[in-house]
């Protein structure tokens, strides 16, 4: 079998969750979209089901998938329907669901359902993606009220920077959210993962914890919260071949690399096939056998290269860690410049192994 795999250590994606908590004094979704991030959203809801207040995912193909697999705590569809014919489902299953346009807002008030929906009211603060206007916000609310096909509702927003705790936008953004919803009488849901770390400020009935859940800041900086965060996934391989080479041989796909001495070059069982970034560049870190070292050279698909000409005793089938506890996805995602969100999610072709369930 080949080697690659992604160890998913459940118990820290406990931790983080009870952290995102913490830190918040708040109840707590679990971010579980995009397949949770590339760790398994089934596997993830599974170990989170006995204390998580609830779950997000991005649409209802994602919630299905959850309920299908018995997982029946709240699920929030963060993006809403896209049609007004998924509403019966909504209520089937029993989703929560975000309102961010006027067409949805109109689609509820028209809709035969069977029971009431729990309703996230989106606002526009400033991100400028989806999000009703702050004047039509008062109104969409008391619409919804009106309506009799509403149980509840919680009021949200989502910030734009908040993973740069230096930059005023955040607190700009609230102050929008904070005219829009004055009257209104409802829980509030602002805090994303850099504001659970670093805005305790803003106020927050729930928080909704996503890329810190599984174990990476979103930060650029160091920051004193993030650094208590676990990783929870390990990407992994073997060395599967090595090469004695003189100064002056050129090393992968275009000569990006060539070597300035006699050097020793192994071939990991690893590429962007497998989702390893492929403008990783020569330099980027690697363990091997719990020693550091680097990437040398173009990553391809299915391999790519390191260096072991300071690592004796590393050879055919020593350990390579590309990222993990040793080696943080956020330093990997910097020299790749693009983010730890990116390499999680574009991971595919290795079987996830886990480990920590109760």
């Amino acid at each position: 079998m080949r080697p690659a795999r992604a160890l998913v250590d459940l118990q820290a994606l406990r931790d983080n969750y009870q952290l995102a908590r913490e830190l918040s004094g708040a109840k707590a979704l679990a971010v579980l979209k995009a397949d949770a991030y590339g760790h398994g959203a089934v596997r993830c809801a599974q170990a989170l089901h006995a204390e998580a207040d609830g779950f997000a995912v991005a649409c209802i193909e994602e919630a299905l998938e959850l309920r299908a697999a018995g997982i029946s705590a709240p699920i929030l569809l963060l993006e809403g329907f896209f049609e007004a014919s998924e509403l019966p489902l909504i209520v089937e299953h029993d989703l929560w669901c975000v309102v961010h346009g006027l067409w949805q807002l109109q689609a509820i008030e028209q809709a035969q359902l069977a029971k009431p929906l729990n309703v996230w009211l989106k606002l526009d603060t400033g991100m400028h993606r989806v999000g009703l206007h702050p004047s039509d916000y008062p109104g969409a609310y008391q619409r919804l009220l009106a309506s009799g096909k509403v149980a509840k509702i919680v009021l949200m927003s989502h910030f734009a920077r908040a993973d740069e705790p230096g930059c005023s936008r955040t607190t700009e953004q609230l102050a929008v959210f904070e005219t829009a919803r004055q009257g209104l009488r409802a829980e509030v849901s602002l805090r994303n993962s850099p504001a659970v770390l670093a805005w305790p400020q803003v106020p927050s009935d729930w928080v909704r914890p996503g890329i810190m859940l599984y174990g990476a800041s979103p930060f650029e900086e160091t920051q004193a919260h993030a650094a208590r965060l676990q990783p929870v996934m390990t990407l992994e391989s073997k060395v599967i071949s090595v090469r004695e080479l003189p100064a002056g041989e050129p090393v992968g796909y275009g000569a990006r690399f060539v070597t300035g001495q006699p050097s020793r070059v192994g071939v990991v069982a690893m590429g962007y096939a497998d989702g390893y970034p492929r403008h990783a560049p020569t330099g980027t870190p690697v363990m091997i056998d719990g020693q550091r070292s680097q990437l040398l050279g173009r990553v391809s698909m299915d391999m790519l290269c390191v260096d072991l000409s300071h690592l004796p005793q590393a050879g055919l089938g020593s350990r390579v860690e590309l990222w993990g506890r040793q080696v943080l996805a956020s330093d990997v995602a910097m020299q790749a410049e693009t983010i730890p969100y990116e390499l999680f999610c574009n991971l595919r072709r290795v079987p996830l192994v886990y480990s920590g369930q109760p």
